[in-house]
């Protein structure tokens, strides 16, 4: 039960990754501010490094990991090209990615409460990636 509740919970924070940082590497595009630019520069730093961690991780487990949702990724991205449509600002770009973050947030937890049987090495990724989310929200407030 252990190593299955491992392997669910690396992959759901795979593709939670994933979906991260494409949404910020999409946001950088737009970033007017260098202080937003910046942090969001060093927040996908952050998921970087996770990222290659949970790879190690995923590699150890003899798995490929996950890949985003295609309907997920899809909506987000109908979403974001329609907000900056219609408004391309910094505020918009705030708020696409503090709506992210708090989606990713609720998206880990909730895995972590489902896959309780995960090694304390999962799950500190997962807390690692809550963290990083919870830490750009905050840090992006100012921007809303």
């Amino acid at each position: 039960m252990i190593e299955k509740d491992t392997i669910k919970l690396l992959r759901e924070c795979d593709a939670g990754i994933k979906m991260g940082i494409s949404a910020l590497d999409t946001s950088l595009q737009y970033v007017s501010s260098a202080k937003l630019k910046t942090k969001l520069e060093n927040s996908m730093k952050d998921n970087e490094k996770i990222k290659h961690d949970l790879q190690d991780l995923l590699h150890k487990y003899n798995d490929t990991g996950k890949e985003p949702a295609l309907m997920a990724k899809s909506m987000a991205s109908i979403k974001t090209n329609f907000k900056l449509a219609v408004n391309e600002s910094d505020a918009t770009i705030a708020d696409l990615i503090t709506d992210g973050c708090n989606m990713g947030v609720k998206s880990l937890s909730r895995y972590m409460n489902k896959y309780k049987a995960a090694d304390e090495k999962s799950k500190n990724i997962a807390k690692q990636l809550i963290g990083v989310e919870e830490k750009l929200a905050a840090d992006i407030r100012g921007f809303l």
